[in-house]
């Protein structure tokens, strides 16, 4: 675990006690390149043979998120929760409908709006999300690529 010093400072500054999960779960988040599920950091710690049942990482989650050192993410059209270790960055995703792969979005193209909004309404923004959903461009290529044996095939039954 690269950053064990840091999740234990973090741990400790919110009062929390440094357990083996919690750094696992932790790490795991700090290294993935996206968001995860529980089942996904459950699998990780299993491929890293770590002892730990599915019902430990809801609780460890929970907790975690409680005290702002995950943040849970709720993008996902299907419901599932996700989890990314809390960077303190503010972020936006590209959420792929095929694949699910979701991918950050560099700085906010919301900033200058939630300003100029503040001005001209009075309404103090304290915060925003923006996820924007569609195809990733290898999930693109593959509706193609099945709409071209579609056409083929609809050609050679009508010839």
């Amino acid at each position: 675990m690269k950053n064990h010093l840091i999740y234990t400072q973090d741990l400790t500054h919110c009062g929390l006690k440094k357990t083996r999960h919690r750094l696992a779960v932790l790490d795991i988040l700090d290294h993935s390149e996206q968001p995860l599920t529980a089942e996904q950091i459950y699998a990780s710690l299993q491929d890293r043979q770590v002892a730990i049942n599915l019902s430990t990482i809801y609780r460890t989650l929970d907790t975690l998120v409680l005290n702002k050192l995950v943040t849970r993410l709720s993008i996902t059209q299907d419901g599932r929760a996700l989890h990314e270790y809390n960077r303190r960055v503010h972020r936006h995703y590209l959420v792929c409908q095929g694949c699910r792969k979701i991918i950050p979005i560099d700085g906010c193209p919301l900033a200058d709006y939630s300003r100029q909004l503040e001005k001209e309404t009075g309404f103090k923004i304290s915060g925003h999300k923006l996820d924007l959903f569609g195809y990733c461009p290898q999930c693109q290529q593959k509706q193609l690529d099945q709409q071209e044996k579609d056409a083929d095939l609809k050609a050679r039954e009508e010839g």
